[in-house]
């Protein structure tokens, strides 16, 4: 399988911390009688009475220099990473790779044929957008949090996953998009640069009941490489855990794989909720039947 470039997302990772405001105020009964110094005093007596009230008994005052400590909730790329899926939560003989955001499937690359649709430009950009997403690995938008890829091969097929944290409101809309594909561009016609053209058919794929939301396509290019006919098959599901997302991509030449997707969802779910609730998870896969 010649495979597209897993457009390596690099993301800035982003922290939660909280911080006081202790706003003091200096009495002055408008004589002027009082010396810088006794003003001074006044105030650092008013401010640390101030934090004593503040303070409930027993409990240690913060330092405001002090590193906030992980939380359920906080999302770092070390997490993402910890969310990625192994060769244990697979199974079969899938191998991880060390070079997968390097993968390039130039079956993915062409211009959609504008006059083929009956809305024209709206509908065909909607296709384009399908084409260079999985040519790009952003289908669901570029993350605005902590992200982190992982590859596998298994004979001609390769698995791509891709664990991120995104804008709330943008990763919904992108979820929908891909609900909408099946019938927006259930087929169309896309021609590369030298001319060759390739049909593209999109379905609805089946997605574990696991996340908060998830969406599942079929997409199949049949096309040309060294002058003959392949048909390259992939299905891809992405599933949405609060404001992150994991998204899995497989297939090949010999076909699909969705069943190794299927199995990728529920365990790259798994290990995703477990990131985001501050745990670790765990080298053994704990839901495959």
């Amino acid at each position: 399988m010649s495979r597209r470039p897993s457009h390596p997302v690099r993301l800035l990772a982003s922290a939660l911390a909280a911080g006081a405001l202790l706003t003091t105020a200096a009495c002055s009964d408008g004589a002027g009688s009082q010396s810088a110094s006794d003003t001074a005093a006044e105030q650092a007596g008013i401010a640390e009475r101030n934090a004593a009230e503040q303070t409930p008994s027993g409990s240690p005052t913060s330092s405001p220099t002090g590193s906030p400590s992980a939380s359920p909730g906080t999302f770092t790329e070390a997490g993402a990473k910890a969310a990625l899926l192994t060769e244990a939560d697979l199974e079969d003989d899938w191998t991880q790779v060390q070079d997968a955001d390097k993968w390039r499937d130039r079956l993915l690359v062409g211009e959609v044929d504008v006059a083929a649709f009956l809305s024209a430009k709206a509908e065909a950009a909607e296709c384009q957008q399908l084409l260079d997403g999985l040519y790009r690995d952003n289908l669901l938008g570029e993350p605005s949090g902590p992200s982190a890829l992982t590859g596998f091969e298994q004979g001609e097929s390769r698995l791509l996953e891709q664990v991120a944290g995104y804008d709330r409101a943008g990763l919904d809309d992108r979820m929908k998009w891909l609900d909408s594909l099946p019938q927006t561009c259930d087929e169309f016609t896309a021609t590369d640069s030298d001319g060759d053209k390739r049909t593209v058919q999109v379905t609805e794929a089946s997605v574990p009941d696991v996340g908060d939301a998830r969406e599942g396509v079929h997409v199949t290019v049949q096309g040309s490489a060294d002058a003959t006919p392949v048909t390259l098959t992939l299905d891809i599901a992405a599933v949405r855990v609060g404001t992150s997302a994991l998204t899995i991509t497989a297939g090949g030449l010999d076909g699909g794989q969705a069943s190794s997707v299927e199995r990728g969802v529920r365990q790259g779910t798994e290990r995703l909720q477990t990131v985001l609730d501050g745990g670790t998870p765990s080298p053994q896969p704990t839901n495959l039947d």
